[in-house]
């Protein structure tokens, strides 16, 4: 028996919720912690490099953790909802910062809370693309669902881009410090309650049960596969365009073009982060390819 309507739209909800987040957080946790609360450039940069090296051992280490799951609501559902529960109530902290805060007690609290939150939306993210081959149930439809739900992603991302400063500004009365910390509660409760909808909805029909291979096993089977390697790297450079695009655009909409925010601003980035979209459709390939593996788990490492 195939999907029905409601678990379609409920995995596609899911994916809006999710992606939300990301790109609220990918998008404006530099500017709010350089602009709004003036830590140093140096810093950020520094907290973001160490938490993206962090998560490429966090990632595979999750999937391992994920992978040994058994328990009475399935593999998946557990972690995608403990993991999301976590990861709003880590957002809205993150975007919270006490005020009193300054200097190196500031950049600690930056630190902490940005490598919580990819923590916890690894915990998330992980389990909720690889529970599709346990709620589908041929090639075709799966790779259909993985589409749909990107495609959900994408919807997600756009709102994010599209209301952001806008709600910032009405939600402080002008003060953004105030409009970000309640839009990113706002956003949160949002993300919490779309992926509840995804656990609710969605039951795991089937196991697929693969042999629990260590990380260490995992580095070394991708780099001795060379069609691997390829996809990491594409994957790597993809969204290493998408990162600093969507964390650089605000700067150059505000400083270089010299416009304030509103109407303008919030078009331009717009219009950006959805080419930046179409510049990320090679993602759907790639997801494709990952459910592909998770049914035959002998594709890429023979």
């Amino acid at each position: 028996m195939g999907l029905n309507k409601k678990e379609m739209a409920s995995y596609g909800i899911g994916a809006v919720g999710k992606d939300m987040v990301y790109m609220f957080c990918a998008s404006y946790i530099l500017y709010y912690y350089q602009d709004i609360l003036g830590v140093s450039a140096i810093a950020m940069g520094i907290i973001l490099l160490a938490a993206r090296v962090f998560d490429a051992f966090n990632d595979p280490i999750m999937g391992v953790v994920v992978a040994k799951t058994r328990t009475r609501w399935g593999k998946f559902r557990p972690w995608l909802f403990i993991g999301t529960l976590l990861n709003a109530v880590v957002l809205f902290l993150m975007f919270s910062a006490p005020p009193t805060l300054d200097g190196g007690g500031l950049v600690a609290y930056a630190a902490v809370t940005y490598v919580l939150w990819g923590v916890t939306y690894t915990m998330m993210d992980i389990p909720y693309w690889s529970m599709i081959p346990a709620f589908t149930e041929g090639g075709k439809e799966r790779e259909n669902m993985s589409t749909m739900a990107r495609s959900c992603a994408g919807v997600g991302s756009a709102l994010v881009t599209i209301i952001t400063m806008q709600c910032v500004y009405m939600l402080g009365k002008g003060n953004e410090y105030a409009g970000f910390k309640w839009f990113a509660l706002i956003i949160s409760i949002l993300f919490f309650a779309a992926i509840f909808i995804t656990c609710f909805n969605i039951r795991e029909k089937s196991t697929v049960d693969v042999e629990t291979v260590s990380v260490k096993q995992m580095f070394k089977a991708l780099f001795q596969n060379d069609q691997a390697v390829t996809v990491v790297i594409t994957i790597v450079l993809i969204n290493t365009s998408v990162y600093i695009t969507s964390n650089l655009v605000i700067y150059f909409f505000k400083y270089f073009i010299n416009i304030t925010f509103g109407f303008y601003i919030v078009l331009g980035k717009t219009v950006l982060n959805v080419l930046l979209q179409v510049i990320n459709k090679p993602n759907h390939f790639f997801c494709i390819i990952h459910i592909r593996c998770a049914a035959k788990p002998n594709l890429f490492f023979p």
